[in-house]
């Protein structure tokens, strides 16, 4: 006979899983990836090493965990951060507005948490994990695909291919704040630089990027 569990106890392993998620996002914040263990991520959520393993079969699958859950919260920021934008000023919100404000959302974020955020973008991690890293910047770039296209089909922006763009574009970011995040602290000029560059590589004027920030 199979032994099913009870929604009781199914809800208390979840609850220990999320907290084991919660301390290895914690301990890849202070430590990085090459700096976590499951040892450390037991000692900071106050378990046995033993029940990390009964949640997670190794390193590579709990950091997989983590990525997905930290991507998630991230696409959710930048790109809640980009709607409010639209719905706060009206329905002809520009393109330079939207990536505008994708761009310091998604920077700005990272640069508060500058181990993580290089863990997520560029720390040397195993082939698994990767994988988790291309959906991560799959999933920001679909968040400037949208606003680029809108552009386009509006004349603002010159004619291109949004997907290029976008996936460009976060790849050009990510490279730029390899960088600051593991030389912190970083330069307060990052920012503003970066959003300069995006608007000049999706072919925005000068004056359309000064008219576009309102």
């Amino acid at each position: 006979m199979v032994y099913r569990r009870t929604p009781g106890v199914q809800a208390r392993l979840d609850a220990q899983a999320a907290l084991i998620v919660q301390a290895a996002t914690r301990v890849l914040s202070m430590e990085g990836y090459a700096g976590l263990s499951m040892a450390a991520v037991a000692n900071e959520a106050g378990v046995a090493t033993g029940t990390v393993y009964k949640h997670f079969e190794g390193k590579s699958e709990l950091v997989s965990a983590v990525f997905r859950k930290v991507v998630a919260r991230e696409v959710t920021a930048v790109t809640a951060a980009a709607t409010e934008r639209v719905t706060a000023v009206d329905a002809g919100v520009s393109a330079v507005e939207r990536v505008t404000t994708a761009v310091e959302t998604f920077a700005g974020r990272a640069l508060k948490n500058p181990k993580l955020a290089y863990v997520l973008l560029v720390e040397p991690v195993d082939t698994a994990v990767d994988n988790e890293r291309l959906h991560f910047r799959r999933a920001f770039a679909e968040a400037f695909e949208s606003a680029i296209a809108g552009g386009v089909s509006r004349g603002e922006l010159p004619a291109q291919d949004a997907r290029i763009s976008a996936a460009a574009l976060v790849g050009a970011i990510g490279e730029v704040l390899a960088g600051p995040l593991a030389d912190a602290p970083h330069s307060e000029s990052v920012v503003p630089e970066l959003v300069a560059f995006a608007m000049r590589a999706l072919g925005v004027r000068d004056n359309q990027s000064a008219s576009g920030a309102r």
